[in-house]
């Protein structure tokens, strides 16, 4: 029973996306392990891929294990389920909104830029702002 999965034919794609990623946090980690176990003199390459063996040989059960939990398999199957509810824009969509906050952006920051020379201007002329060339080398 342990090593079946729980509800096989869903959610397939949200627990197979999970366990990569799972999986890629543990080469991530065998990788540091790798690259630290070689301040050992005396056989390095041995300790170095035991280490990777050994968290191979615990994580891949472990990962597994985890992604067929009965809460957290339901958990993905019901995600997996609301995203296909999901009613995604079109790229015509994308292309808009994103000209829209691009444009936005760089009008807001004209904006401000204007302002702050207004203000700087301001400062300057009842002396509250002082520029390098009245500051007399300070």
């Amino acid at each position: 029973m342990a090593l079946l999965r729980y509800k096989p034919g869903q959610g397939y794609y949200t627990r197979t996306l999970s366990f990569i990623w799972f999986l890629t946090l543990a080469a991530s980690l065998a990788l540091f392990l790798w690259s630290q176990l070689k301040v050992v003199k005396d056989n390095a390459v041995y300790w170095q891929g035991g280490v990777v063996i050994a968290l191979a040989a615990v994580f891949l059960p472990l990962l597994f294990w985890l992604v067929n939990r009965p809460k957290i398999a339901d958990f993905m199957i019901a995600t997996e389920q609301e995203m296909r509810k999901v009613n995604w824009p079109t790229r015509k969509e994308i292309i808009g909104s994103t000209v829209v906050v691009i444009g936005g952006t760089l009008l807001f920051a004209a904006l401000l830029f204007v302002v702050d020379i207004g203000f700087a201007t301001l400062f300057r002329s009842i002396g509250i702002l002082k520029t390098g060339a009245d500051t007399d080398g300070f």
